[in-house]
């Protein structure tokens, strides 16, 4: 049996940070520091996508890793970013089944799509920034 009182806040954490950082790792060290602005935009471009895309999906990436790691808006964020991962997923459908193909396969965006679906029906859980609380105003009643 799973006791929601003192695991699932442990593990939402655990979650929404992992994901936070790999968000961060492929939004400003991978997109902006390994290939830049106009590297991302021509890789975009190359894809057939618009290159302001590329912007749109760093930014993305960059918010919600830091949102995610802070534990802000935590539900909203993870349903926001499924965009993102829906994109690359139908990106690397092509490439067949295994990430390690040239390419890239689908199922490491894929599993990470359903990572978000599973985040934003946890929530935040624990070590989180509860916004609503420091400013007095809470969207969900406390629990007793």
């Amino acid at each position: 049996m799973i006791d929601t009182r003192t695991t699932t806040p442990y593990a939402a954490f655990l979650l929404r940070v992992s994901m936070g950082l790999l968000f961060l790792a492929h939004g400003a060290l991978l997109k902006l520091g390994t290939f830049g602005i106009t590297g991302t935009m021509g890789y975009f471009g190359s894809l057939g996508y618009p290159p302001f895309f590329a912007i749109l999906v760093i930014a993305g990436e960059i918010g919600a890793g830091i949102a995610l790691i802070l534990g802000v808006g935590v539900r909203a964020v993870s349903l926001l970013a499924l965009p993102i991962m829906i994109g690359a997923t139908l990106q690397h459908l092509p490439n067949g089944w295994m990430f390690s193909a040239r390419g890239g396969g689908w199922e490491f965006p894929a599993f990470w799509t359903v990572l978000l679906l599973v985040q934003a029906g946890l929530g935040a859980g624990a070590f989180a920034l509860d916004l609503g609380r420091l400013t007095g105003r809470r969207s969900v009643p406390a629990a007793a």
